[in-house]
């Protein structure tokens, strides 16, 4: 979002909720700006797993020395790290789905086609946005113990699980406004939403 911010000359960190990420694009920018920015999130997500093990370091190719699956898996984490808490922005990212759908791309591409439905699934019924990316955290340490082939003692799996806790992390300010009722909805994709 800081990239296609400078585009349009704004910092969407002083606008709506303060997050970098494409909900909060969507909501003050509107769709194509917020296609701009999931579509960024996701791309460096996919190019940091799938071809960054790949490149040499001093002349060593990295995979010589540690495993692929391993190698990949830091690089995800670190990539999503990296968009939460950016060095060069104050620390001040996004929540870090868009990145972690990049990563999956690459590392569990089956989750996608189970993740999107619960994801949209939950949206609909409660409108919440941060509660459906909750819920689609939890649920990818247990589909990784199910579907993953190495399932949940590789690294992969211990991915799985801290990253859902980190997510949780991440949306724990929507936590907080669920519970308190002042988080913000989507009301209008919402399927059982009140009529006035």
């Amino acid at each position: 979002s800081m990239l296609m911010g400078k585009l349009k000359g704004i910092d969407i960190r002083k606008m709506g909720s303060g997050n970098a990420g494409s909900t909060n694009a969507f909501r003050t920018m509107g769709a194509t700006f917020a296609l701009g920015v999931l579509f960024i999130d996701v791309l460096k997500g996919f190019i940091a797993v799938k071809f960054v093990p790949y490149l040499q370091l001093g002349g060593i190719i990295t995979t010589n020395i540690i495993e692929i699956s391993t190698l990949q898996v830091a690089c995800g984490t670190g990539v999503i790290l990296g968009h939460v808490f950016p060095i060069y922005h104050s620390l001040k990212g996004g929540k870090g789905l868009g990145t972690m759908v990049g990563v999956l791309a690459v590392l569990f591409p089956m989750y996608l086609s189970i993740g999107f439905p619960i994801w949209l699934l939950v949206l609909i019924i409660s409108g919440y946005v941060g509660l459906s990316t909750i819920i689609v955290g939890i649920a990818l340490p247990i589909c990784t113990h199910i579907f993953y082939s190495n399932g949940i003692d590789s690294p992969f799996g211990y991915f799985s699980v801290i990253i859902s806790i980190f997510l949780i992390y991440t949306h724990r300010s929507n936590i907080h406004r669920m519970i308190d009722g002042n988080e913000n909805r989507f009301e209008n994709i919402m399927l059982f939403r009140r009529k006035y």
